[in-house]
């Protein structure tokens, strides 16, 4: 679904935050940036068709993002 595929891309997003080294040369930056996209992600998650799979609550719930972006995925294919 739309809503499922922004969540995954707000995912992959906060990857890239995290793995980006010059961001993280600036750790006020990098902070607000990972603040933000949490933020989205949480956002995101609420406005997910319900009820959500079970698994993926779960993951979101405990902010296992990386789970829940390789669940979304897995449902993508």
């Amino acid at each position: 679904t739309r809503p499922e595929s922004e969540l995954a891309e707000a995912l992959r997003e906060r990857l890239k935050i995290i793995s980006n080294e010059a961001s993280r040369r600036d750790p006020d930056q990098h902070v607000t940036r990972l603040r933000e996209i949490s933020e989205r992600i949480g956002t995101l998650a609420a406005a997910l068709p319900q009820p959500i799979p079970p698994r993926l609550a779960h993951f979101l719930d405990r902010r296992s993002y990386d789970k829940a972006l390789a669940f979304l995925e897995s449902r993508a294919d």
